[in-house]
């Protein structure tokens, strides 16, 4: 099929979902169309057992679909930067330490307590894994996703400096877990390798994009400040992001790093000196247009995805046992940051807790899972990783506005 047919059919199947749960189930969004894409590929499974069996024909438009590459070369550039575009540059600077320990050494300190635990855990289920290949499984598991967890942080009033945690803290960690589990991957390819060359890679793709970002936002933010012209502003920073991101490909930077910095400059500086009340309308409008779209579409996918994934009893289980465990992991990576920082600043009631059960998987996970060569690995891993995103998105999801209410009250 095209990628206009493939795209065609995503996208009304999205439209279908969002309108029943706008009108019947009343889910947030996001988690409403990944339910009902659940449910629609689990009744297709089962239909070949009464004796209708279109799960080839679907199958094959799923496989046409290549999940990891439209996410971490496509959509993702996108999402980071809608969202970077909305973060107060003032209220992340006020909770900049706390942002950079969970984002940067809450992101190293969970994929090195999950790679241990893995390395335990699944020989002990009938899996073996090498110690490397555990510290990948730790880095793509690693990064949070704020996407289906925001709508209901809003709607329930959390604290803009927790809001503020939550957002800075998943857009900075999806980008540098995407660099560790690059890092990892080539060192589990290529076999051997010394400190200084992983030092020098790391700091290569994310110092990298830092300064990448920095340089495209400043070079956008002089091109909107020269004109006043809103569909010509809003092509620019479709331009900065699809041409940025290939940039940092090509320059073996960090792009999701460099789209979030990018993203922090229009949305401040840019805004502040370099748009009409116009412009500021129309940007925000079109920029979360596409933000909606594009996490119905990667929702929709995640969903349809169990489709396509290779079922057996030890990754199953694995899964399963893997849940309480991250979110074990999650808690430490959380308690850590907060408990040192609790002497400097003061935090808000049940922080721990809330940035724990609110630092939900999503699609980046199990884009990174599907990025693996093909394999008896790469199966396992993606349905352990797929046990874990349903569970984080459905049960996380619906259930962290009651748990901020509760510390609200």
């Amino acid at each position: 099929m095209s990628i206009i047919t493939i795209t065609s059919i995503l996208v009304t199947f999205c439209a279908v979902f969002s309108y029943i749960n706008y009108r019947f189930i009343k889910l947030p969004t996001t988690i409403g169309i990944m339910v009902m894409a659940l449910v629609l590929s689990t009744i297709i499974m089962i239909m070949p057992a009464v004796g209708f069996n279109i799960l080839p024909p679907v199958r094959h438009i799923m496989d046409g679909i290549d999940f990891s590459e439209a996410l971490l070369h496509g959509m993702l550039s996108f999402l980071l930067f809608a969202g970077a575009l909305h973060v107060n540059w003032e209220t992340l600077r006020n909770q900049k330490y706390i942002v950079s320990c969970m984002a940067l050494l809450g992101t190293v300190l969970s994929t090195v307590l999950v790679g241990l635990a893995v390395y335990y855990i699944f020989p002990a289920l009938g899996f073996e894994i090498s110690f490397i290949h555990a510290l990948l499984f730790g880095s793509l598991i690693s990064p949070t996703d704020p996407i289906a967890v925001m709508a209901i942080l809003k709607k329930v009033g959390v604290p803009s400096t927790l809001e503020t945690k939550v957002v800075g803290e998943s857009l900075f960690n999806d980008g540098i877990a995407v660099v560790i589990f690059l890092t990892l991957l080539g060192i589990a390819a290529h076999g051997e390798t010394t400190a200084s060359h992983v030092a020098l890679l790391f700091a290569e793709e994310a110092l990298g994009g830092v300064v990448l970002g920095g340089v495209l936002g400043y070079i956008a933010f002089v091109m909107l400040r020269s004109v006043d012209n809103y569909q010509v502003e809003i092509l620019l920073t479709l331009a900065l992001v699809m041409g940025g991101y290939e940039l940092a490909t090509v320059l073996h930077t960090s792009g999701p790093i460099a789209m979030v910095v990018a993203g922090l400059i229009v949305g401040n500086v840019g805004r502040t000196h370099a748009m009409s009340a116009h412009t500021k309308e129309n940007l925000d409008n079109f920029w979360e247009l596409i933000d909606e779209f594009l996490n119905a579409i990667l929702f929709l996918l995640l969903g349809f995805s169990l489709l396509i994934i290779e079922f057996n009893q030890a990754a199953l289980n694995a899964g399963l046992i893997m849940i309480p465990v991250l979110l074990l992991i999650r808690y430490l990576s959380v308690l850590l940051p907060v408990t040192v920082l609790k002497r400097f600043r003061s935090f808000s009631p049940g922080a721990v807790n809330i940035l724990t059960w609110g630092g939900l998987r999503g699609g980046i996970s199990v884009a990174l899972a599907l990025s693996l060569p093909p394999g008896e690995l790469r199966d396992f891993l993606l349905l352990v990783t797929y046990c874990i995103v349903m569970f984080s998105i459905i049960v996380q999801g619906l259930t962290i506005g009651k748990l901020v209410q509760r510390y609200n009250n």
